[in-house]
């Protein structure tokens, strides 16, 4: 997977689905001070880069997953991709909401689904997890049971991998921060200078920009 790792980060940066701007910071809806920006949901609009993240995740998924019976998108960001690769993989499809509508039916799950249904959980982003593991959480108190998760794209922080740890739940994604990064400076996206403040944004990001 190493090949679609890189050549996924060379398409984020160049349709601006990921920004960086580590001399002129973010600033995130948790009040977070960031060097990067990243809106996945700008990749549906290119038909070749749309349809590269949907193979990679077909790939990773028959590699990992193949006894998989059902795709589950998290809602939003998710959907989307979440159709695209299920259509490929020939496979039912859901969505898991942020929460339960308060109307209607009251769901959080979207689709036809079963107790005991093997599901595939499909992101966008792995930023601290939080959300993401409340789509797992959603599937398993459904009765589904999750074999992973994947998505397309993951800043590296440690608590989400504790997170996912601690709910034992397998994370796997298509591209990572540590990718980016090397294939931005490689690129000349990035200088060097840039490199060290990125790396040490991501060791610290609840202070970084504040000190």
């Amino acid at each position: 997977m190493e090949t679609y790792a890189k050549r996924i980060a060379e398409y984020l940066l160049q349709i601006k689905a990921i920004k960086l701007q580590p001399s002129n910071p973010f600033t995130w809806a948790s009040g977070w001070k960031s060097p990067i920006y990243c809106d996945n949901r700008k990749t549906l609009s290119f038909p070749e880069v749309r349809k590269y993240i949907r193979d990679a995740f077909v790939v990773l998924i028959n590699d990992l997953y193949p006894d998989a019976e059902l795709i589950a998108g998290v809602a939003t960001g998710a959907i989307s991709h979440g159709a695209l690769v299920a259509d490929r993989l020939e496979l039912p499809f859901i969505y898991v909401r942020s929460g339960a509508k308060e109307h209607g039916l009251g769901n959080q799950i979207e689709g036809f689904y079963q107790a005991e249904q093997k599901v595939v959980v499909i992101e966008d982003l792995i930023s601290t997890g939080t959300s993401s593991l409340n789509a797992v959480k959603a599937l398993r108190d459904a009765g589904c049971k999750v074999l992973g998760m994947t998505a397309i794209f993951t800043y590296e922080f440690r608590r989400a991998y504790e997170a996912f740890a601690s709910e034992n739940c397998a994370l796997n994604t298509l591209c990572n921060y540590s990718v980016l990064i090397e294939t931005a400076l490689n690129t000349g996206y990035i200088t060097e200078t840039d490199v060290e403040t990125l790396k040490n944004w991501r060791v610290d990001p609840d202070n970084w920009g504040r000190k």
